[in-house]
């Protein structure tokens, strides 16, 4: 297939009618719109598709199609749009998620990254302020995330002689990786988001057999803060902390 576009936007996306028009005006709004949106549906019941293919219809820059995964998970889904953009051409791909708003400049950010010799780009993960959170629980979520960056260089499971470089925090919702890499470290593992941060198994994976990953900071993601509206603040850093939470109802929405 003869396609100028190599980077493609993986965005997958369970019952995500009520934010995901917002991601895809954030991607639509990109100061460079060379590049291609794939949305997998991973089994919605609700008008997620439908809304995607509206926007699809309404904004035909950039590119954007849909398609489905029936196995349940965030790691199984953006597998799933990842190895269907390589097939298509992709040679750069990235990551964000159906409740998030990347910066403006996003894209131009990760290609920079790229074009630093990184073959996996981490961006910064900050939290939303339109999701009626207070400023202190924002702030804590912005001082945790980087408190968790610096422990997960010291905790076990981060740890083994084997890794190549440090460990570095790469959120599967502000993140991209050579196509080159992504198939070389194996992809995301096919996951329930229950069981697994597939983001982290990613970055260990490519531990292994390389060192030309890091983290760009320029190239920003606001994330949503609705599990610390629907759990509290407490509960949310325990459920990010290896889901030492484990709450009934997982898929917040």
């Amino acid at each position: 297939m003869e396609n100028s576009v190599t980077l493609w936007v993986v965005i997958p996306a369970l019952n995500e009618e009520r934010g995901i028009a917002g991601t895809l005006a954030a991607l639509a709004c990109q100061d460079d719109v060379d590049f291609t949106v794939v949305v997998v549906d991973n089994g919605s019941t609700d008008r997620t598709v439908e809304l995607v293919r509206s926007f699809a219809d309404a904004h035909p820059v950039p590119r954007l199609e849909v398609i489905a995964e029936a196995q349940k998970g965030t790691g199984a889904a953006a597998d799933t749009g990842m190895r269907y953009a390589i097939a298509q051409g992709a040679t750069l791909l990235a990551r964000t998620d159906a409740d998030c708003l990347p910066a403006a400049d996003w894209i131009t950010q990760l290609r920079a990254g790229f074009a630093s010799g990184l073959r996996l780009v981490s961006g910064q993960l900050l939290p939303r302020t339109d999701e009626d959170v207070s400023w202190f629980d924002r702030t804590v979520i912005r001082v945790a995330l980087e408190v968790a960056s610096e422990f997960g260089k010291l905790r076990p499971g981060n740890r083994d002689p084997r890794y190549l470089g440090p460990y570095v925090m790469t959120p599967g919702c502000n993140m991209a990786i050579t196509a080159e890499l992504y198939e070389l470290a194996g992809g995301f593992p096919r996951t329930a988001i229950e069981d697994v941060h597939e983001d982290r198994a990613l970055v260990n994976a490519v531990r292994m057999v390389t060192t030309d990953y890091g983290l760009r900071r320029q190239m920003r993601v606001h994330a949503s803060n609705r599990r610390v509206r629907a759990w509290g603040i407490r509960k949310t850093l325990a459920w990010y902390a290896d889901h030492r939470y484990r709450p009934e109802i997982v898929d917040i929405r």
